[in-house]
């Protein structure tokens, strides 16, 4: 035990003491604060911890070492120790053979079990919305669950022109049939919406200028923001009109001899209401078509088409047919 004692020129003492391994501050009564350090009971138990070759002779740990890669199973071991450690220096009460091996053995185990398990798995929708990008989107038919199982468990023509006998092309699978349904004159499919854009915007504008609303300059998703996409891609944003008000004019005013693409964004859950305006598709394809640009608009998850009353005609949700270049993800209904 070490003691510096001191005094004040009023007379009053103070003293700094270290008990132990904790360090104490007196003065004149006040209550004495302790920093947080090891206690002896706690370097005690720290001690009793096994080493991580007592844990990896354990039989069950034992038997996942004949089963796993063995770097793979120290850093579960490792992990286990470091958490019991944890929770001695915390000072929290730990319950009784907490610490005991067989315990420990059982957690490297289940932490095993947890490393190893599928992140995926079922959930309930109860959220009222059916087609909702957190939860999957749309579950999948058996019939097509069938026809993957039949195709992902052999070889196949992924890339392959078996009609040619050389290499081919894995986009033909499906954008014959995006084609077919939509009229375009080439399809690909990525993941996101925001992958659509990205691939888009690079293979159109690079190193020119897109002309965008700045009431569509929105984020997408968890973190894709239009900005930063157009960034990516190598296109430098050209923003117009308010972010409550673009008029056709604002875009064609904006036009010069670098723009390359004209963008429109869907909103996503994000609305302005109010005192508002901006130009219909039809309005932008008609300005694209006078100058020779073309019309990205981003479709975020909306129906491609609806039915109509009177019949199959194929149209958006003002009763028009879509035209122009698109970029997004598209459901039937």
């Amino acid at each position: 035990m070490k003691q510096r004692p001191g005094k004040h020129r009023d007379g009053h003492s103070n003293s700094w003491q270290l008990r132990g391994d904790s360090l104490l501050c007196s003065n004149d009564g006040m209550p004495e604060k302790a920093k947080p350090a090891s206690s002896a009971d706690q370097t005690a138990l720290l001690r009793q911890l096994p080493s991580v070759d007592e844990l990896l002779l354990r039989p069950r740990v034992a038997d996942l070492g004949r089963k796993l890669e063995r770097g793979f199973l120290v850093e579960m071991v490792r992990g286990v120790l470091a958490q019991s450690r944890r929770d001695i220096v915390s000072g929290e009460r730990l319950e009784e053979g907490n610490l005991a091996v067989e315990a420990m053995e059982l957690r490297i185990v289940r932490s095993v079990e947890q490393a190893l398990a599928p992140s995926l798995r079922g959930v309930i929708n109860a959220s009222g919305v059916i087609l909702h990008t957190n939860l999957g989107r749309a579950p999948l038919p058996a019939a097509i669950l069938e026809e993957f199982q039949q195709t992902a468990t052999q070889y196949s023509n992924l890339e392959y022109d078996v009609a040619a006998g050389a290499r081919g092309k894995r986009d033909v699978h499906t954008s014959r049939l995006i084609e077919q349904l939509t009229g375009a004159e080439a399809a690909i499919v990525v993941n996101n919406c925001a992958a659509a854009v990205l691939v888009t915007l690079a293979a159109l504008a690079r190193g020119g200028e897109v002309i965008v609303s700045r009431g569509e300059l929105i984020e997408i998703g968890d973190g894709f923001r239009i900005p930063e996409i157009m960034e990516q891609s190598g296109a430098v944003l050209r923003e117009v009109g308010t972010t409550n008000r673009t008029r056709i004019a604002d875009y064609e005013n904006a036009i010069n001899e670098k723009t390359r693409v004209i963008l429109r964004v869907h909103p996503s859950n994000f609305t302005v209401s109010g005192f508002t305006e901006k130009p219909i598709v039809e309005e932008l394809v008609a300005l694209g078509k006078r100058n020779r640009l073309p019309i990205v608009e981003d479709l975020g998850s909306v129906a491609w088409w609806i039915f109509s009353s009177v019949g199959d005609q194929r149209t958006d949700g003002a009763g028009k047919r879509r035209s122009g270049i698109l970029a997004g993800t598209f459901q039937r209904r």
